[in-house]
């Protein structure tokens, strides 16, 4: 599946990601509360041990709460800054896996690696501007450049921002 970089507001999104983060804790806390309540009320003996159940009802709660984010709440206009971030980051440990490969087929200039690396150059920058961590892209922007500049010797298109996911089964092939 394709995966193509959107340019987002970095307060927005922190802002945004905070609220549903903070709204999934409370729908796990209540339904944590509440099922191990209910398990109790139940099943459990009154003055008697019943940290089993409570213990119980949280792990519920956890596996409601999962299944509510996943299957509910994921698509929700209200979730997709977090969905995107999370995509983002999923992606961009895909080409982690494979760097080997990937910095391999750059020394070979592979226009896929090169392709590859600016891609990943270009999200890991973008993740870092939105969860505001200068300091790991000030330690990169040598590197990114230096690629960026090889790239433009090789006539090949500095602007990457879709991942295409044959570029990682090619990279992978030729190494």
């Amino acid at each position: 599946m394709m995966f193509e970089i959107k340019q987002l507001d970095p307060e927005t999104y922190r802002r945004q990601t905070r609220r549903s983060t903070l709204t999934i804790a409370v729908i796990f806390a209540v339904l944590a509360v509440a099922l191990s309540s209910i398990a109790v009320m139940l099943f459990g003996e009154p003055g008697g041990d019943n940290f089993r159940l409570n213990v119980a009802g949280v792990v519920a709660g956890l596996v409601l709460t999962i299944a509510l984010v996943r299957f509910q709440f994921w698509s929700q206009p209200w979730m997709a800054p977090a969905v995107y971030g999370w995509q983002l980051k999923r992606n961009l440990m895909r080409i982690t896996n494979v760097m080997h490969h990937v910095t391999a087929g750059v020394q070979l200039n592979d226009p896929a690696a090169m392709k590859l690396l600016r891609f990943y150059h270009l999200g890991i920058s973008q993740m870092h501007q939105l969860d505001a961590n200068s300091s790991a892209h000030l330690q990169m922007i040598q590197e990114i450049d230096q690629h960026q500049q090889r790239m433009t010797a090789l006539a090949i298109d500095t602007d990457q921002p879709r991942l295409d996911p044959a570029w990682i089964d090619a990279v992978k092939l030729r190494a």
